[in-house]
């Protein structure tokens, strides 16, 4: 089996995490980043920002990996959001339709180690509402 071409590094503060990705999500590293932000939550971080910056390919199954995070994320009570995302996964969440449930605000800067003063509060991302549609179309038998 290839080894993957995805590194993953995390910055925690508190209940917050910077998770990097460096490389490529696809169907082979995705469990890998499901994993890693599986783990933030374990481990009581209920504010994960991912910096996509360096990622260089994401596919679907990046997408999905990141909803699954999203959803989960939510349900415990916190925050997931992508930055800095590829143009791939772009092109995906403009056809998807659900760029608005992942992207934040910019992100500037690596939050200040543990003994700094903490980060400024976010200000909340605006409402956005989003038009009904259905989930299947076409005859179903």
């Amino acid at each position: 089996m290839p080894l993957s071409q995805l590194t993953v590094h995390r910055h925690d503060q508190r209940k917050q995490a910077l998770i990097t990705l460096f490389g490529e999500i696809d169907l082979e590293s995705a469990p890998l980043v499901r994993e890693s932000l599986d783990r933030c939550l374990r481990d009581g971080i209920r504010t994960i920002d991912v910096d996509l910056t360096p990622v260089t390919f994401c596919d679907c199954s990046g997408l999905n990996t990141f909803l699954h995070a999203a959803q989960q994320t939510t349900v415990a009570g916190g925050t997931l959001r992508l930055h800095h995302p590829p143009t791939t996964l772009v092109r995906i969440l403009d056809l998807a339709g659900c760029g608005f449930l992942l992207l934040g605000l910019p992100f500037d800067h690596l939050p200040p180690p543990v003994g700094d003063t903490p980060a400024a509060p976010r200000p909340a991302p605006p409402h956005r509402s989003v038009p009904a549609a259905p989930v299947l179309s076409g005859d179903v038998r």
